[in-house]
């Protein structure tokens, strides 16, 4: 059984050009570049070994393409999970500014075979 080991949260917006996808990957980024975490190396793995679940918030998840999503992590087996969630914030030219929330958790298998 998998044993998540870390959980990263991240925000990303989409200002004027109602980008679900592009807010959301914002949202990856800010979640990943902030930090440098060798957690494949503390437990002895492989980076490919990890098992990263993605889990997104959107007001319209079915406006996200999780494919563009997964391609944001270099390695490591990648599962993307898109919910409703978000803010959409009203603007005075009727398009609303998109706010995207993420979760990032990652896990290895801890028991060798």
């Amino acid at each position: 059984m998998a044993k998540r080991v870390l959980t990263e949260f991240g925000m990303g917006t989409s200002l004027r050009q109602r980008d679900y996808t592009g807010a959301a990957k914002r949202a990856v980024q800010d979640a990943l570049w902030h930090n440098s975490i060798n957690m494949a190396e503390v437990f002895g793995f492989e980076k490919e070994a990890m098992q990263i679940l993605l889990e997104v918030g959107v007001q319209e998840p079915d406006a996200v393409d999780a494919s563009v999503l997964s391609d944001v992590f270099p390695y490591g087996n990648v599962s993307v999970s898109v919910v409703e969630g978000g803010l959409n914030i009203p603007r005075p030219d009727g398009e609303p500014t998109i706010i995207a929330n993420v979760a990032i958790s990652v896990a290895f298998e801890m028991e060798r075979v």
